[in-house]
């Protein structure tokens, strides 16, 4: 194959998989700038953090952040609440600009209600899943979910090393969507990099969530670009 024809597979993989960047690692000092670059960017998804301090041990931001992210954003909000109780917010974070709202699995006493709930605010709905959290407590839901995210660290905590067994759960996530939503997302978040990238897409994930590995390189533009078209 020649240089054009290596160039061109590169492309068709890597448009195989969304590039989520995470704005929990931008600088808030400079917001609007910072989602106006992601914009401009490679990225397909604006994927926004909320911590309650609760369910995890960091508070991030709440209504008003979301919404101020909704007057620059042109690309869909993705919402991953780490929150207790999440049902009493679903309408609010839709009304604060939120395209898609994932809850955690751990955090839902009545899972399918709360996912039902969001799919008739017109969301896409998502389950997040800790580490510790296996994929087939899922099985009696993932037909009627559109999104899981798995965690490839602790959520709220800060500076973690990725989870390899990450790898074990997309490959039984990838099992269970063929045979019952082959049109699911799934989604990593923790430890994303231009290392890691193609194992990921190999094993299943199909949208890819990276804060730092954005927010904190010098060229964040080409920074996401690697991401999404990786050498």
């Amino acid at each position: 194959m020649d240089v054009s024809g290596v160039r061109l597979f590169s492309y068709i993989w890597a448009m195989n998989h969304l590039i989520a960047p995470s704005i929990l690692a931008a600088d808030f000092g400079n917001l609007q700038r910072d989602i106006e670059m992601l914009n401009k960017s490679e990225a397909d998804w604006i994927h926004v953090d909320i911590m309650d301090g609760v369910f995890v041990p960091n508070i991030s931001y709440g209504f008003p952040v979301l919404s101020a992210a909704k007057k620059h954003a042109k690309k869909p909000l993705d919402v991953h609440l780490m929150i207790i109780d999440p049902d009493r917010y679903l309408k609010e974070f839709k009304d604060g600009g939120a395209d898609g709202i994932t809850v955690h699995f751990e955090a839902c006493t009545h899972l399918h209600r709360t996912v039902q709930a969001i799919k008739e605010l017109g969301c896409r709905a998502g389950v997040a899943l800790n580490p510790h959290t296996p994929v087939a407590f899922l099985d009696d839901i993932i037909e009627d979910i559109d999104l899981v995210l798995i965690m490839s660290v602790n959520p709220g905590f800060g500076g973690q090393r990725f989870i390899n067994n990450t790898y074990k759960k997309l490959n039984d996530l990838k099992v269970l969507s063929n045979r019952r939503n082959p049109g699911l997302f799934i989604e990593v978040d923790g430890g994303v990099g231009e290392e890691n990238i193609r194992n990921l897409v190999n094993t299943g994930a199909n949208v890819l969530v990276a804060g730092n590995s954005v927010f904190s390189a010098a060229d964040q533009p080409l920074a996401i670009k690697n991401l999404k078209y990786p050498a």
